[in-house]
Formats: structure tokens, C-alpha cells, sequence
């Protein structure tokens, strides 16, 4: 698997693609993300700021998106994780970047990051 290649002090990446909820174009984002069984977990943190992240609302409009990790490209549904499923998958992305608690200090009351679950079809 491609997050096993990681050098050392590299984070495991895949492309993210959703629609856009305004243009109806493509957008493709890289996301450093975990695994969940078969599923894949991103966050949507935007490095702190207090507001969501493009890609987070044009996937709220459209769950069905496209993800690329290493040469597998697949399709898939996303879900905002919920309640224990959230807290647990939020435990798990912090151990694959730590950087995510600092995050939510930053943003403090302003929001909470959403922990995104990508289901593949």
C-alpha cells in the first residue's frame, strides 16, 4: 500500500475529487488520510482555519466523489462520521497526524472539524 512507501516524516496522501457545488467542475484536492476497514478517513480541517473547506461543502451537496491513492482510482460515497464513530476515527487520524489536535485548538467554539468517512462502490 502506498502509505507504507511513506518516507519518514511524510504523511500518507490520496487525490480527492468532488463536484462543485457551484460550478459543477471537477475539483481534485490532495488529503493526507486513514484507513477504517476497507474505508478511507479524511479530515476536514483546513490547517485550522474557522471555516470548512471547499471540498468538504461540495461534497456535503454531492457525496459521490472520486479518490486516487498511489495508481487505484476509485469511486466512492462519503459520509460525515457522527458521535462514537467520529471520536474514534478522530483518535486514529491523529496518530496518522498528530498536527490535527493542534487544529482543533486553533479553531476553538468557531466549529467542528468534520471527519469525513470515503466508502468505496
Amino acid at each position: 500500500m502506498w502509505d507504507k512507501l511513506s518516507a519518514p516524516g511524510t504523511y500518507p496522501c490520496l487525490l480527492l475529487t468532488t463536484t462543485g457545488r457551484k460550478s459543477a467542475e471537477p475539483r481534485t484536492t490532495p488529503l493526507v488520510y486513514g484507513h477504517d476497514g476497507d474505508n478511507y478517513v479524511v479530515i476536514a480541517s483546513q490547517g485550522g482555519r474557522p471555516t470548512h473547506p471547499a471540498w468538504y461543502l461540495n461534497l456535503a451537496a454531492d457525496p459521490s466523489v472520486n479518490v486516487q491513492v498511489a495508481a487505484e482510482k476509485f469511486a466512492a460515497i462519503a459520509h460525515e462520521a457522527e458521535g462514537e464513530q467520529r471520536t474514534r476515527l478522530w483518535q486514529l487520524m491523529c496518530g496518522v497526524y498528530p498536527m490535527m489536535d493542534e487544529y482543533e485548538k486553533r479553531i476553538g467554539d468557531a466549529r467542528v472539524i468534520p471527519v469525513v468517512v470515503l466508502t468505496p462502490k
